[in-house]
């Protein structure tokens, strides 16, 4: 993937002090390597293998059936994070500025199917977030902030299934997102997040 290689070269000629500072990740010199907490466990991206690598079965899970959303999304992160703390705020993906991407075809966050997997269990909805460091908020039926990356949180909603509704499930951006990440990256990440509710 070009954009890909194009990210690891940008990376390999960063400070990584400055990385470090903006982007809540640490950096051994001995081993050329960076180690970002992704959904909470140590991913090492090393800079000389240009590769990534995870610490558990959980955290290869986001290597490996999420590649094609994860690799790009730490690279780019890492490039371009900020030293902005979360405000708190929380926005609909069609809030952004590029929201209108979310809500094309090939865009839909699959939302959907998460409710459709926890339709009477915002237990299981909250342990499944656990799983990936999701600590509980008080929203909906159950709720969960993820930290895909320090510093781009995301809160995923869910109501259960009920006399009158079918089972929801909503996705929140801190509003501040967009100062870490592209339009195209936040969306990866917000797939990231979905798929790891999703993983069985």
């Amino acid at each position: 993937m070009q954009g890909e290689a194009v990210a690891w070269e940008l990376l390999a000629a960063c400070d990584p002090q400055e990385v470090c500072d903006r982007a809540g990740a640490n950096y051994s010199v001995a081993e050329g390597s960076y180690v970002l907490p992704v959904f909470g466990f140590p991913v090492v991206v090393d800079l000389a293998a240009r590769a990534l690598r995870g610490s558990c079965a959980d955290s290869e899970f986001v290597l490996t059936r999420a590649a094609y959303f994860s690799r790009l999304s730490i690279l780019h992160y890492l490039l371009g994070a900020k030293e902005v703390v979360p405000s708190g705020r929380l926005v609909k993906p069609t809030e952004l500025k590029s929201g209108q991407i979310y809500l094309q075809g090939s865009h839909l966050l699959p939302l959907d199917k998460i409710a459709a997997r926890f339709a009477h269990d915002p237990e299981g909805f909250a342990a499944q977030a656990a799983q990936f460091g999701g600590e509980r908020r008080q929203y909906g039926d159950a709720a969960a902030e993820l930290l895909p990356f320090p510093r781009v949180p995301i809160t995923l909603i869910f109501w259960q299934e009920d006399e009158e509704f079918p089972a929801r499930s909503y996705l929140l951006f801190d509003e501040t997102c967009e100062q870490h990440l592209p339009p195209d990256i936040l969306w990866s990440v917000a797939m990231m997040c979905a798929l790891v509710m999703l993983k069985s």
